[in-house]
């Protein structure tokens, strides 16, 4: 018996310890948390956010939730074993951080709840019928549309005005990477852009990749949303750098890390915003009724320490329209 509870009895109080009961009683819901990424600093933030955003809707840990967390560290096996293991719990519903994740929640379970993040085209994966109607188990937040790639190429080629040719780094294991293809093919063409793609399927593949393209002048990359590019976030602005190759990137957290520029939305306020829709499941709401939502703000971050180290000069008119400058 706790301290105050005791007090409470033997001063005659019979409201005060009936209401703590009451609370103690509360009922706890399981959610599950799969996260596609490492623990990185990246999607450690993120998560954070997560849990904030939970806190702060109500939800603690231990008082009226249990979160069960998995890393799934990149990899498509990790990520399908720790699905099934999750649905296992029977959660009330489960949270699912990138495209790696949303797949391997979805193969799990037909029947459970699930929230996800950083999934770009969901309907295209399979996972909702449509954007505005979900219809099954599965909903969330998606950080942007394909045509997206054509301002990476322009922002790319403002910051560098000689590059001839780029290459798009993706993984032709996410349902994507046709959708960014596509439309970087298309946006090279009409800027007059030699367009290289190159499938990551490993590091070695980001190795050569990035070699082979630096073999001519006037090179660029742009780095498509993947785990790829997080968990091998190192290896790529290493590269980059060394060959004074000026590549954009589609998160904040990769340009803190060394890439040169990023545009796209914060994942932190995807996160935070994604605690809203498990809050609502929590209460009753079903997924297929909440309809996929599309980022409020995409924001351009500039490296300018990177910059000067492949030798470039920020154009002016880029530095005013970027939303943060890290030097």
């Amino acid at each position: 018996m706790q301290r105050r509870e005791f007090i409470g009895l033997i001063g005659g109080t019979v409201a005060w310890p009936v209401a703590s009961r009451a609370q103690q009683r509360e009922r706890i819901h399981r959610i599950g948390v799969l996260v596609g990424p490492g623990r990185n600093p990246g999607s450690l933030k993120n998560l954070a956010a997560f849990v904030a955003g939970l806190e702060a809707l109500g939800w603690k840990q231990d008082v009226n939730v249990q979160m069960d967390y998995r890393w799934a560290d990149d990899d498509a096996g990790r990520a399908r074993t720790f699905a099934m293991e999750l649905v296992s719990f029977s959660p009330a519903v489960i949270f699912g951080s990138s495209t790696v994740a949303t797949q391997a929640l979805h193969d799990a379970t037909t029947t459970v709840p699930i929230v996800f993040v950083n999934v770009t085209d969901p309907a295209a994966g399979g996972f909702v019928s449509s954007l505005a109607r979900p219809s099954g188990n599965i909903t969330g937040f998606t950080p942007f549309e394909y045509d997206i790639c054509g301002k990476w190429l322009e922002l790319l080629k403002e910051m560098a005005p000689r590059l001839t040719r780029v290459a798009m780094l993706g993984d032709p294991n996410n349902h994507n990477f046709k959708g960014f293809q596509k439309s970087f093919e298309t946006a090279a063409k009409s800027m007059s852009v030699e367009w290289i793609s190159v499938p990551v399927r490993s590091a070695d593949d980001i190795d050569r990749g990035i070699r082979s393209l630096a073999e001519q002048a006037n090179g660029g990359l742009i780095i498509s949303a993947a785990a790829f590019s997080m968990s091998n976030l190192g290896q790529i602005v290493e590269l980059a750098i060394g060959y004074k190759l000026p590549a954009i990137f589609w998160n904040r957290s990769q340009v803190a890390g060394g890439g040169l520029m990023s545009y796209g939305p914060d994942p932190v306020d995807m996160h935070r915003r994604a605690a809203s829709y498990v809050d609502r499941i929590l209460k009753g709401e079903k997924p297929g009724d909440l309809p996929v939502q599309e980022p409020t703000k995409v924001e351009l971050i500039i490296n300018a320490k990177t910059a000067k180290a492949i030798n470039l000069v920020v154009p002016p008119a880029l530095l005013a329209r970027a939303d943060e400058v890290i030097e």
